[in-house]
């Protein structure tokens, strides 16, 4: 008689059960080396910068904490340089994010149509992105140099006075957001163009079978189709306005951002209570406001944008 080979059996009994457990857990598997890093380089460091906000910790004594409570939270409230730098981050934020955007998306519709060396194009736009800070700021620093600067210089030729980008308030505001404005535009316009891309190229026919203009076309058929995206880039520079460190403190070269704070950022605040006052404990409580706030920005325009959609429904 022909024997039945025991491998080709289903399986059976304990065996079945196992398999479909397997099968269930096989994904949590796959996706554990991720929250095990986001655990310890992500959620550690966050709940660990809430605990030292609570205590009185100085960098000289790091391993000491004394009890405070909230009073590292509201002696920041209380502090006008707080303020200050909150401030100076709104508006250093709405002078880079609010150019660098519309640029990007002028940009993103010039290169969405057939021109000659788009490739080059395309690559050229990345190469302020992938610039070094302290390069780029480093030279914009000389750009904007009160006595032997190129853009005083070129003020001088037409006839008007230099400005001192590093003493005034809105001039210095204004140097540090040219820096964040050429270093991002790039980026943000490869990323429109991605969903241009993405915009089906048959709504462009009928729009140009309707008579719509160029200009028709991009306000009713690009600007609609791109709403997903300029949503994600106004989440994500806003973020960045919010976390800018970098260029403002190398812009002069102090964590105070100017003689009188006039461009201190609340990351420039962070660093100079942290490693300039010694001060861990309001560090990290500056830390976490910052954090904080990120995310009511983000849910902000998050309820913007579900708004807008539902309106347009």
């Amino acid at each position: 008689m022909a024997t039945v080979s025991s491998a080709r059996l289903p399986a059976t009994g304990p065996a079945k059960a196992r398999t479909r457990r397997a099968g269930r857990l096989a994904p949590y598997g796959f996706l554990a080396p991720f929250f095990g890093l986001f655990a310890a380089f992500g959620l550690f460091p966050l709940l660990y910068t809430a605990y030292v906000s609570l205590h009185r910790v100085e960098l000289q004594s790091a391993d000491r904490m004394d009890w405070l409570g909230l009073q590292n939270y509201s002696r920041l409230l209380a502090d006008p340089f707080f303020w200050n730098a909150l401030r100076n981050t709104f508006t250093i934020g709405v002078l880079s994010t609010v150019p660098q955007l519309l640029m990007a998306l002028g940009l993103a519709h010039l290169l969405n149509y057939r021109l000659r060396g788009r490739t080059f194009f395309r690559v050229a736009m990345l190469l302020p992105y992938a610039t070094s800070v302290a390069a780029a700021t480093l030279v914009f620093a000389q750009l904007f140099g009160r006595d032997y600067g190129l853009i005083n210089w070129v003020l001088g030729q037409v006839g008007l006075s230099p400005v001192d980008w590093q003493a005034g308030t809105w001039a210095s505001q204004f140097g540090v957001s040219a820096i964040v404005t050429w270093r991002w535009t790039g980026y943000n316009a490869l990323i429109y163009l991605a969903g241009m891309q993405a915009i089906p190229g048959e709504l462009y026919e009928s729009a140009a079978v309707d008579g719509a203009s160029r200009w028709q076309q991009f306000r009713h058929v690009t600007v609609p189709g791109l709403r997903p995206t300029i949503v994600f880039t106004v989440v994500v520079s806003t973020i960045g306005a919010t976390q800018l460190f970098g260029e403002p403190l190398l812009y002069e070269g102090n964590s105070r951002g100017g003689i009188s704070h006039q461009y201190q950022t609340l990351g420039l605040y962070l660093y100079e209570q942290g490693w300039s006052f010694f001060h861990l404990g309001r560090a990290a409580a500056v830390a976490w406001v910052m954090f904080l706030l990120i995310v009511v920005l983000a849910l902000l325009n998050a309820a913007v944008a579900a708004r807008r959609n539902r309106t347009d429904r």
